[in-house]
């Protein structure tokens, strides 16, 4: 487990927080994950790479469909960034259901930005193991 906390203390810490903010967050809550998949390093390597497909499947989605067509992709790209612990991602895909129809572009511009950063964490965590 030691070792499993090592790898975690490193492998995620990009963050997505702008440079001028004090506190930055990393893009994947590793801590969160271990508890979600129960310490099984197995299950999070499993859980990790469905999700960097899902976003890959749901963001490329996104401009073939309509206003809320982009609010459901959204809102299951939330669920599952807040079940990984990608609070940024998350956070970015509750925006993107909240945004109007004249800032939604903008939403989902931040929500592909975050996207990849919660990836780059993702293929750092599969990359080291």
């Amino acid at each position: 487990m030691a070792s499993m906390q090592q790898h975690h203390a490193t492998a995620a810490v990009r963050p997505h927080a702008p440079a001028q903010e004090s506190k930055q967050e990393p893009a994947i809550d590793i801590v969160h994950l271990y508890r979600m998949t129960l310490g099984d390093h197995g299950l999070e390597r499993e859980v990790l790479a469905l999700f960097d497909r899902q976003i890959d499947l749901l963001i490329a989605r996104m401009p073939s469909v309509d206003a809320a067509g982009v609010g459901a992709l959204a809102h299951t790209l939330k669920g599952s960034a807040r079940g990984v612990g990608a609070w940024p991602m998350a956070r970015a895909a509750e925006a993107v259901e909240a945004a109007p129809a004249g800032e939604l572009a903008g939403a989902v511009a931040a929500l592909a930005a975050a996207a990849r950063e919660a990836q780059a964490a993702i293929a750092d965590i599969l990359g080291a193991a």
